[in-house]
């Protein structure tokens, strides 16, 4: 059986691998939650016709907009290395939250067996 600590590291370097091809494999077309928000926004029609080469700006001029932390999951100006910095902070940041929320929860169950 693989102990904890291995499991962990592990799982960070699956994922780690994961997100660097994800980056080389990405869409530039708007999908998911990005193209949800501009269709509650009214930005997009599901039904209309696509914008040019898949472009969000081409989309329609609205006024929905948001300030992210990473935009687009890369960094300004730094090309495909932002996106692969973007991609370890995000997966590093991810796992710091899992694992802490894991550990209050074990805590909190150790507390309510007293």
């Amino acid at each position: 059986m693989i102990d904890n600590k291995t499991f962990i590291i592990a799982g960070l370097i699956i994922a780690i691998l994961v997100g660097i091809v994800a980056v080389f494999m990405a869409s530039g077309d708007p999908d998911g939650l990005e193209s949800t928000a501009l269709v509650v926004s009214g930005q997009k029609d599901l039904s209309g016709p696509s914008p040019e080469e898949g472009d969000p700006e081409a989309v329609g001029t609205g006024t929905f907009a948001y300030e992210s932390p990473l935009p687009d999951y890369s960094l300004p100006d730094m090309g495909t290395l932002g996106g692969l910095i973007a991609i370890i902070v995000g997966i590093i940041i991810t796992m710091i939250a899992v694992l802490g929320a894991t550990y209050l929860i074990v805590m909190d169950k150790g507390k309510s067996k007293v």
